[in-house]
């Protein structure tokens, strides 16, 4: 009987996450710089613009795209729509791309008394409530639109059931025909387990910031970045995460691609989805309720214990297909002590 000798493919990974980081130092952080120098002097109007940036994260000719079905814009100022004279309106429709154009703080508003100008493409100016456009638009950038789109309650909810049911209709599928899956009846892969951890803990740390730091989250959705180094340490642990679980997804799939078959792989990889969908949707919910944290660390511990379990530690000295345990093999039927 022999011992079986694990595959040393994290040598074949260390391009990969060389090209991953090159690409992400790439980006260009539109913030503003941390130090200015000392005899720099702003006027009373720079002042009161980083005084607004600094609470609301963008400022003039920040871009938006609209992501609501339409936004209304009036043409005339604020103070003669509060007058109650008469004014034009004119809307803005989803996809529409716009800028801000001047931003008006008018204290005597009792709805909001921030009031944003925008401007469209076509040229065309128009004010309304900041509290009216928020929602109904999103930052010019593809980083900002994923974390828009991935953050709809809608999404969220329906990702939830598919991922449920098809997490539930896997298992059942895989516990009949005693095909692979994940914590369960596992491939000699450390990947996989790894991913789900990832995935449960970076959901768990998402969570954490929305609840105990939420401007900081809200100021990198403004001002997105995939460079972990150039934010600040909380984000950089949070953006590392990211970072691990793709490069770990991509050596999980590169693993199952060779220990299974192409119908068992697809099978195996559906089922490995489903688990990290469910695994983030479980984990990003309970920490809202701080259960998360306990659940966590009873899922890392779970998740290891049956990869323990689950390695292949031998192989048939008659066959080589690998064995979990030493006696009859199952594939040739030989017997190994």
């Amino acid at each position: 009987m022999m011992k079986m000798k694990k595959k040393h493919d994290s040598l074949l990974l260390l391009p990969v996450l060389v090209l991953l980081l090159m690409l992400s130092s790439c980006y260009h952080n539109r913030t503003l710089p941390r130090r200015l120098p000392g005899n720099l002097r702003f006027t009373e109007q720079t002042l009161d613009s980083l005084s607004f940036f600094s609470t609301h994260h963008y400022t003039n000719n920040y871009n938006f795209v609209v992501k609501g079905d339409s936004l209304m814009l009036v043409r005339q100022q604020p103070e003669e729509q509060l007058a109650g004279m008469r004014t034009d309106t004119f809307y803005v429709y989803k996809g529409d791309h716009v800028v801000v154009a001047d931003i008006r703080i008018v204290p005597t508003d009792s709805i909001d008394s921030v009031w944003v100008e925008l401007a469209n493409d076509t040229s065309a100016f128009g004010w309304t409530h900041e509290r009216n456009m928020l929602p109904k638009v999103m930052p010019d950038d593809p980083i900002s639109q994923f974390i828009s789109s991935f953050s709809n309650i809608h999404l969220i909810i329906f990702l939830a059931i598919v991922a449920i049911f098809g997490a539930s209709y896997l298992l059942w599928r895989s516990m009949r025909s005693k095909a692979h899956l994940v914590h369960f009846h596992d491939i000699d892969s450390v990947y996989p387990t790894l991913l789900c951890i990832i995935v449960a803990s970076s959901a768990t740390f998402y969570a954490t910031i929305q609840m105990f730091v939420p401007q900081l989250w809200q100021h990198f959705y403004f001002h997105p970045t995939l460079n972990p180094f150039s934010v600040p340490p909380v984000l950089g642990v949070f953006l590392l995460s990211v970072w691990a679980m793709l490069i770990v997804a991509i050596a999980a799939f590169d693993d199952v691609r060779h220990k299974l078959p192409a119908g068992e792989a697809i099978i195996y990889l559906g089922s490995l989805a489903s688990v990290c969908a469910v695994d983030y949707i479980v984990f990003s919910i309970t920490t809202l309720y701080y259960i998360g944290y306990p659940l966590l660390v009873a899922y890392i511990w779970f998740a290891l214990y049956r990869h323990s379990h689950n390695r292949s530690r031998y192989i048939c000295g008659n066959c080589g297909h690998v064995l979990h345990r030493k006696g009859r093999c199952p594939y040739c039927g030989a017997w190994n002590e």
